[in-house]
């Protein structure tokens, strides 16, 4: 075979720590205590693995640990926001239809009382680096861990067979390079490094930097408690209507007939949800239907407005526009301010005429009364696109752009974003393979494309998975749900290699590089590139601008991972440690070597 048809060997040998003690051996170490990595955890207990969680925050949750700013709250109805375990759903009642961090903070203390997952999270323990011993085949973790002072941490190491990045699609917050940032004396966070135990920002001057889903969320919460809000906006928001909603036991939202079946199902749809897409094309209707669908979509709410609109919603320019159009007269419909000339600019600023770019093709926010909040007095939007009144830099009092205004606040929210999706994984200096020395790491090797294959495996890697990643369906996708999906291909995964008694899996450049393509040829035939956003990677500074997601939808992606799970894991070479090495036929079965 050649050099593109199977994994580099490795050179790598019993790598030692410099310094800091090593904790007892695992054989799986999953990273983050969220969703995903709780599901894991859970069921290779019951299998009988070794396992613990590492994570870098003080209890379970991940992204609901952290997004502790007011008005978080997530984006899919339950109840198919949750874990499908019955000894967490069958005695667990939701109270809103979109639950706010608060509720989501109580659903994690419930699934301690039940699972009582703590006893095997090592919290406060941040993993910074990683290297692969060949001899061994294991995983030599560093970690970073807070001991009682304020701030200190020490090193400890620790072996692991195989690693599992549990660590989200936003685990590495975004902070652009403004001018003059630390020379602030006002309060400043990001949305997801906000203080656990809040902040009172009542009757004072805000700015919020960033108008995606975190901002969307923050402003609706103090628009209306605060002396003024100064929202600083680049590109305009789609946001959707919510439609929130308290729900009670009797509602069916909590009846626990069918959700066996409700699990199976967001398996086999396209976005992952208890419902699946339309089943016409825009061609297939008259212009009186669409319009009635668009109604009756946007009156329920959520994201439905997009994965049940028209098949060709994200392919077809016309009929994108024409959703968009709706769109906007919707959203402007609701902005009535005194001033006709303030109002003109706004709904313009707010809903513009023509699409920044087009509809569904970055990743929606779902908005309460988002809209409304520009109505209040105290609540003003200043235009940052190039083309209007960019930052110039922060000062001390506030923000200064570039019509000369500084802009006074006492509080600066950053809702500025994550590096999604890549850099929870590329944040870890994970060491592999022989690969080339300007790419002995993840981040390196993927500087200039991501390169995975089924989005959960990279080769040079052996050993190693991450879940909710890139070149998966994650943008799709809610967690639990994809964290289920990947974590059970993973658990069955592992599952073989003991049962075999084999201690290695890694897969074939040559495969990673079809999977590469497949996505690439999937995210063209729609009009993904027509916007700057994090499904691109464009919302990095020198990031490379590539389709990061599977847009092939939820179901098809289960099937093609299953598939080559029953082809003895095509696409990989497994193998044990002082034995024989199985290396993948050209038929996908499994030869000696």
């Amino acid at each position: 075979m050649s050099s593109t048809d199977s994994p580099p060997s490795s050179t790598i040998s019993s790598p030692e720590p410099d310094s800091g003690p090593y904790l007892p051996p695992l054989d799986i170490l999953i990273v983050g205590a969220g969703f995903g990595g709780i599901y894991q955890l859970h069921r290779f207990r019951q299998l009988g693995y070794t396992v613990q969680i590492f994570d870098s925050g003080s209890d379970l949750g991940g992204i609901w640990y952290w997004n502790a700013y007011p008005g978080a709250r997530v984006d899919s109805e339950v109840p198919n926001y949750e874990l499908s375990l019955p000894e967490l759903y069958e005695d667990w009642n939701w109270e809103e239809k979109y639950p706010g961090r608060e509720e989501l903070r109580r659903y994690f203390e419930h699934v301690e009382r039940k699972l009582g997952v703590k006893k095997d999270v090592r919290f406060g323990t941040r993993v910074v680096g990683a290297k692969w011993d060949e001899e061994e085949h294991e995983w030599v973790v560093e970690a970073r861990q807070r001991t009682g002072e304020k701030g200190m941490e020490e090193t400890v190491f620790v072996r692991a067979r195989f690693v599992v990045m549990c660590t989200g699609f936003a685990a590495k917050p975004y902070v652009p390079e403004f001018k003059g940032l630390d020379e602030f004396k006002g309060i400043c966070y990001h949305t997801s490094r906000w203080p656990q135990s809040g902040l009172d920002l009542s009757g004072k001057k805000v700015g919020v930097v960033g108008t995606g889903a975190s901002g969307v969320q923050i402003v609706q919460e103090l628009g209306s408690v605060v002396e003024q809000l100064t929202v600083f906006q680049r590109t305009p928001n789609m946001a959707l209507p919510m439609r929130q909603a308290k729900i009670d036991e009797s509602s069916e939202m909590n009846n626990k007939k069918g959700r066996k079946e409700m699990y199976v199902q967001r398996r086999t749809t396209v976005g992952g949800f208890a419902y699946d897409r339309h089943d016409r094309s825009s061609s297939e209707v008259t212009p009186s239907d669409r319009l009635s669908h668009l109604e009756h979509l946007w009156s329920r709410g959520g994201l439905r407005f997009l994965h049940q609109n028209f098949t060709d919603l994200r392919s077809n320019q016309p009929l994108n526009d024409e959703v968009y159009a709706f769109w906007r007269d919707k959203v402007r419909e609701r902005v009535h301010v005194a001033d006709d000339r303030y109002s003109a600019w706004l709904k313009e600023k707010l809903a513009p005429t023509l699409p920044p770019h087009p509809i569904g093709v970055k990743r929606a926010s779902l908005e309460q009364n988002y809209y409304d909040m520009f109505n209040l007095p105290q609540v003003k939007l200043v235009s940052i696109a190039e083309t209007d009144t960019p930052i110039v830099e922060f000062t001390s009092k506030g923000i200064l752009t570039r019509d000369g205004v500084e802009h006074e606040f006492d509080a600066i929210v950053l809702a500025t974003g994550f590096d999604s999706l890549t850099g929870g994984i590329t944040q870890v200096d994970f060491v592999g393979t022989d690969l080339p020395d300007e790419k002995r790491t993840i981040r390196e090797k993927w500087k200039d494309g991501v390169k995975t294959y089924l989005g959960m495996t990279t080769a040079g890697f052996p050993n190693l998975f991450f879940v909710y990643g890139p070149q998966a369906p994650t943008a799709f996708c809610n967690g639990p749900t994809c964290g289920e999906l990947q974590g059970d291909w993973i658990i069955t995964c592992i599952t073989h290699l003991s049962s075999h008694n084999l201690t290695r899996i890694e897969p074939l450049l040559s495969a990673e590089l079809e999977w590469r393509q497949r996505v690439l040829d999937l995210s063209s035939l729609g009009l993904w590139s027509k916007a700057r956003s994090w499904y691109m990677g464009s919302n990095i500074p020198g990031k490379k601008i590539e389709p990061l997601n599977w847009a092939g939808g939820v179901g098809m992606y289960v099937e093609i991972c299953r598939e080559k799970a029953e082809k003895g894991y095509e696409g990989f070479v497994l193998s044990g440690k002082g034995k024989e090495k199985e290396k993948e036929g050209v038929n996908g079965t499994a030869t000696k070597t």
